[in-house]
């Protein structure tokens, strides 16, 4: 069951078609397909009166119902199926009181909610998908733009070694890539249709309980688990691993983005725009609104996703207590993810890039940057441990006495010994020394061609 959506809150955090997903009447409506496509199923079966199908189909419709009230009678009842039940059944009285007789008949409340639990992830991996496809080629393609532009790769937040941007931005791709082939696994092989009755047993529908699953599970176009999971919650807990890892890995990009945005890095930005990213007092502030949202719901997720683990404890064939936690909760989930993959499409599809600044940034520790290629070249001829300590030295006396370490190196005879003045000025050349990152970012382009 879903939350209620704040109208003011929620575009930040959340992407409008995973709001229509967890929207309260479209779970409602889901309920509700659960009661049609049961009673067609039961029909087929031939459980129930063939008369019966239509009028409760013609019933269900989620506009016709008073959601105040059933949230109100909900609080009383301990679930919203059972008062929606009892609604449904009067509404289908009104125009044919045999076929009242007939809903919901051999089902459980946990049927109806478990079921129209998993059509609303079906329809939220899928509206997942449509982004994570936008987010994917958007930087797919910067990738491919940006795989000659070398920028500061750093470690510990500190400078290390320069790297081409391009290879940066197809991990981006590659990440998302990856929890695009695990959604489309959790769609095909995770959800399942729930129908168990009471106790899981089907004991009201006597010998015909799995022909009426099967007629069910085809109405709904769910897979038919081998039995009904009602207290065995690891499909639910599956999910929700997989979103809290999207939500990570959009956390991951938009960290990248929001540093890259720092006023002292000022390498790449989010798309500009009218009243994007200002301040409220400071009319110069450029701030990363898209990567601010990604990082909040980055921060949500794993909490939500931790409440799903914890309510797997669940007792015996039906449980009081962990159930009802995961009803707030998975959509909440759902909804953050959503928010966080819709700020990274956002940056994905509109992020601008200051070459001149990467370029500028790699400078700027005056060379220190090429230390390790240094380093590397001159133990080809010295060795490693003598070669790291000469250009470490060289290191220290470039900051104390504010040169380049070029300059610095081609002054010490114990250098250009092995080393002349054009072997050390080619080495100061970034993108010179790059290793296989051309063929990584081969690699990781080629990962996206798959499903």
């Amino acid at each position: 069951m879903s939350t209620a959506i704040s109208p003011l809150l929620a575009p930040m955090l959340s992407g409008h078609r995973m709001r229509a997903v967890c929207d309260d009447a479209t779970t409602l409506q889901h309920m509700l397909d659960f009661e049609a496509a049961l009673a067609r199923a039961e029909v087929a079966a031939g459980v129930i009166p063939a008369t019966a199908a239509a009028p409760i189909a013609k019933a269900c419709q989620a506009e016709a119902f008073d959601m105040a009230a059933l949230a109100d009678a909900a609080t009383r009842s301990g679930n919203l199926a059972i008062p929606l039940v009892k609604a449904l059944t009067a509404s289908v009285a009104k125009a044919d009181a045999e076929a009242s007789r007939y809903v919901h008949w051999g089902a459980t409340s946990q049927d109806v909610i478990d079921t129209a639990a998993m059509l609303s992830l079906r329809a939220g991996i899928d509206a997942l998908l449509t982004d994570l496809d936008r987010a994917i080629a958007g930087f797919a393609g910067l990738a491919r733009k940006h795989r000659d532009t070398a920028v500061v790769a750093r470690t510990w937040l500190q400078h290390a070694l320069p790297m081409p941007f391009g290879l940066k931005l197809a991990e981006y791709a590659a990440a998302l890539h990856r929890s695009k082939l695990r959604l489309t696994r959790l769609r095909a092989e995770t959800l399942a249709l729930q129908f168990g009755g009471a106790a899981g047993t089907l004991a009201a529908l006597g010998d015909k309980g799995l022909l009426v699953a099967e007629a069910l599970a085809r109405e709904l176009k769910l897979p038919l688990p081998e039995a009904p999971w009602h207290t065995h919650r690891d499909r639910i807990a599956e999910a929700a691993s997989v979103f809290a890892i999207i939500a990570g890995s959009c956390g991951k990009i938009a960290r990248d983005v929001s540093l890259m945005m720092q006023t002292d890095v000022g390498e790449a930005f989010e798309a500009a725009g009218a009243g994007r990213g200002g301040s409220s007092t400071m009319p110069h502030k450029r701030n990363p609104v898209a990567a601010a949202s990604a990082l909040a719901a980055a921060t949500m997720a794993p909490g939500l996703a931790a409440t799903i683990f914890a309510a797997q404890v669940q007792d015996h064939e039906r449980s009081a207590g962990p159930w009802q936690a995961e009803w707030p909760t998975l959509p909440a989930l759902m909804l953050a993810t959503s928010g966080a993959l819709a700020a990274i499409v956002d940056l994905a599809e509109g992020l601008e890039v200051d070459t001149a600044r990467m370029r500028a940034n790699l400078d700027a520790t005056h060379g220190l940057i090429m230390a390790e290629a240094v380093s590397f070249a001159l133990a080809e001829k010295i060795g490693k441990s003598e070669a790291h300590h000469l250009v470490e030295a060289a290191g220290k006396t470039a900051v104390a006495e504010h040169k380049h370490l070029r300059d610095v190196l081609t002054s010490d005879s114990k250098v250009t010994a092995h080393l002349d003045a054009k072997q050390i000025a080619d080495l100061f050349e970034p993108m010179a020394y790059q290793g296989v990152s051309q063929a990584l970012i081969d690699r990781l382009l080629a990962s996206l061609d798959g499903n």
